[in-house]
């Protein structure tokens, strides 16, 4: 089981915010921007400084190093001139409580000049508003596969962005150490790396200076890759000028206003078509709302790239992607990185054929999926393609078939109530499409009374990484798991670590660990071979007053991948790994309202490392997507304010939201030769799958639309909200409430 479960389930596991305050600490309260675009004519702080604790004010000008930050290097700590949307970080109040750090700031009165914002796709389309360079794919000779179609259609699609509500919001503590301008950074971060290079470039120091620790996170989802340092970054400038230790932890509407989530996409598509339903042609434009800063957007962009194809082989496509800059708080990796998004559309206009075709959807899905040894649009060859293993299984496990029939019997039976069934093929590559990335460092100490600590480069998020690289050590060493022990992730113990993302941590800190290990199993060779009955503890002590070093470094990097935009040659990927889904809802067709009812998964993870941990991923990733594809929607003023800061206006996925009846299995006999003891990467891959929940309601509006006498292509955004979906079901009521024309009304909240 996962090692820090019990502790979790009781309350003693030890998250950041959980630390025993210091002698002398105080508290950070962020003063943020409430203008989208606009100038600081100036800032008036006389209440705050007369407010009961009031320690100090931070702007720009009290960072000793530099105020540029940033993945790209476009951001600043603190806004100095100009802010860039609503939630941008001005300042900070430090006091000696938060109560009285908040109130404090809530003082600080600001005074602006407004500027014209950007705020949705459409207005950086229309202002040509995009961080550069645009990136493009293609494939084969689009031209003439247009002419070989029998059939053309264009679309387009929405994906609204989602919020990644980690249960724990971000959180640190910065403690100066008094000399050499040394600090220590307790974070809630997935990048303890960037996370320490930001910080010393704020304070005009080396990065050997400052250590960052991380015991585990209350869930991270891409959130804390990179806008972790936002927080992370002001409160070690605000330990810095105050020389006492200083805490700030978000607030929940802190965090959602200031953070950033998932780009909202628009996909618009052109697709060439057989009347059997063989793609010979793609054309797709993707449009992600980054926000105000680049962040990690252009490799987002690319993932989506990557995945337009989904599991489909399509012999002449080109794929264009703009980052549109924007003036909303810039958006981050979140689960899957541009992957979903650039599969959804895929899935969009593969539905669309279907409907144009006649033809059941499953039907081609199957139809247009990729064989093995098939080349990708990007060039790299698929081998071990498991889809067809996962697609029949699923089938047949689900009784596909049957149900199909069978909720064809019930739509002609009820006429307010539909169902509804789709089956979603899933195609995730694995790495990091930066190249350098894919490395990974680990450190392990062997103690003379032959218990181990294991230290690697990976953060614990709640993801069970460390329950996994344990066993990863327990296998290679052949020790039990009770001997080994990870007590935290920290800069000064392994250095120079990629973030925890990607998927691929497993992958890269298992090799590594097992790298160190093998150093070790080298060393007590000799011991083993001159004692072979003797004990784990006996070898160890052996070795030890032996003088032989019971201490190892291990690193690892992802050979044979590397892919360059310019030529279109190279590896995206390490593997990648497959899935497939089949749901079954019932929508309401008078209120909008949806019921999940059925969904069978199997997913390929290799020979999994921990199947109950690979499982339970399986599983969350599936809700998670479930709220991103059916609920979770964010609403924006015209003016780019979020409404949305809170549960009570944002709604995820709860207990209800699950399917009632949920089956997931794992693919057998799958060995992966490319990763720890051939197994795959788990957290990413599923998320998409649960698409086929948002394509399973897309089925039952059109139930509900045939009755009305509607037949044809139907457009459905995302995600599939009530309204959208009580809208869709086309009837007498409907009509009842026409939308207006755009232009005519001033909107409460926009699309952005």
């Amino acid at each position: 089981m996962h090692l820090a479960a019990m502790k979790q389930a009781t309350g003693e596991a030890v998250y950041c915010d959980d630390i025993p305050h210091y002698e002398n600490e105080l508290y950070l309260a962020l003063i943020t921007s409430t203008k989208a675009h606009a100038k600081i004519i100036s800032i008036d702080r006389s209440q705050a400084e007369a407010a009961p604790g009031f320690v100090c004010f931070l702007s720009a000008k009290d960072v000793p190093g530099s105020n540029i930050t940033g993945i790209r290097n476009d951001e600043q700590i603190f806004a100095e001139d100009t802010v860039t949307c609503v939630g941008h970080i001005i300042g900070a109040i430090v006091a000696d409580t938060q109560e009285h750090a908040q109130h404090a700031a809530k003082t600080v009165k600001i005074t602006y000049e407004e500027l014209e914002p950007i705020i949705t796709i459409q207005d950086a389309i229309d202002k040509q508003s995009f961080f550069l360079p645009v990136k493009k794919i293609a494939n084969g000779d689009i031209e003439k596969g247009f002419q070989e179609a029998d059939h053309t259609l264009e679309g387009e699609i929405y994906i609204g962005g989602q919020e990644h509500f980690y249960l724990e919001t971000n959180c640190c503590i910065a403690v100066p150490k008094g000399e050499d301008g040394e600090m220590e950074l307790f974070a809630s971060t997935q990048n303890t790396t960037e996370t320490q290079h930001l910080a010393a470039h704020a304070l005009g120091v080396p990065a050997n200076r400052i250590v960052v620790r991380v015991k585990r996170m209350g869930g991270g989802f891409g959130g804390k890759e990179s806008r972790s340092v936002l927080l992370s970054t002001a409160v070690a400038v605000a330990a810095y000028r105050t020389g006492r230790p200083v805490r700030c932890m978000l607030d929940r509407d802190e965090d959602m206003l200031i953070t950033g989530g998932r780009h909202p996409y628009l996909g618009r598509y052109k697709v060439g078509f057989k009347k059997t339903g063989q793609i010979t042609a793609l054309e797709v434009t993707y449009y992600a709302n980054a926000g105000n800063s680049c962040d990690l957007s252009q490799a987002i962009i690319d993932r989506s790239l990557f995945h337009m194809d989904n599991a489909y082989r399509i012999p002449n496509i080109i794929g264009t992607g703009y980052v549109c800059k924007t003036h909303l708080p810039s958006n981050t990796a979140f689960r899957g990185f541009g992957g979903p998004q650039g599969m959804m559309v895929a899935e969009a206009w593969m539905s669309d054929v279907a409907e144009v075709c006649g033809l059941p959807p499953e039907h081609v899905r199957k139809l247009n999926m990729y064989q093995e040894g098939d080349l990708t649009h990007f060039s790299q060859k698929l081998e071990a393609f498991n889809v067809h293993r996962c697609w029949d299984e699923c089938l047949k496990n689900s009784a596909y078939h049957e149900r199909r029939t069978a909720i064809a019997k019930f739509n002609k039976q009820h006429r307010w109530k539909k169902r509804g069934i789709s089956i979603i093929p899933t195609k995730f590559g694995i790495s990091f499409t930066l190249t350098f990335l894919n490395q990974a460092g680990a450190l392990v100490h062997v103690y003379t009374d032959g218990s181990v600590l294991l230290t690697h480069g990976g953060t614990e998020m709640g993801q069970g990484l460390h329950t996994k690289m344990v066993q990863v050590a327990s296998k290679a060493l052949g020790i039990p798991n009770s001997k080994i022990h990870i007590s935290e992730t920290s800069t000064n113990t392994v250095p120079n670590t990629s973030a925890t993302a990607a998927s691929a941590s497993s992958d890269l800190n298992g090799m590594a660990i097992y790298n160190a290990c093998q150093t070790l199993l080298q060393r007590l060779e000799p011991y083993k071979k001159s004692n072979p009955s003797g004990t784990w503890e006996s070898w160890i002590r052996s070795a030890y007053e032996d003088r032989v070093s019971l201490s190892a470094t291990g690193f690892y990097r992802t050979e044979g991948i590397g892919y360059d935009l310019q030529t279109y040659h190279g590896n995206s990927s390490n593997y990648f790994s497959y899935g497939v889904a089949c749901s079954e809802v019932e929508i309401d067709c008078l209120t909008g309202d949806h019921k999940n009812l059925r969904t069978d998964i199997v997913m390929d993870v290799g020979r999994s490392l921990n199947p109950a941990i690979d499982i339970g991923q399986v599983e969350g990733a599936f809700v998670q997507g479930i709220g991103l594809f059916t609920l979770e929607e964010l609403k924006y003023s015209p003016d780019g304010n979020l409404y949305t800061r809170g549960p009570g206006m944002y709604k995820i996925p709860a207990f209800g939201d699950i399917p009632a009846e949920f089956n997931v299995s794992l693919l057998r006999d799958c060995p992966n030769s490319k990763a720890i003891y051939s197994s795959k990467a788990v957290g990413e891959p599923p998320l998409f799958l649960s698409a086929s929940i948002f394509y399973a309601i897309k089925d039952a509006i059109k139930s509900a639309r045939a009755e009305s006498g509607i037949t044809g292509i139907l457009r459905l955004d995302s995600p599939a909200t009530p309204e959208r979906i009580r809208n869709a079901c086309v009837d007498q009521l409907t009509k009842l409430c026409p939308v207006p024309e755009p232009g005519t009304f001033k909107p409460w909240s926009i699309r952005v």
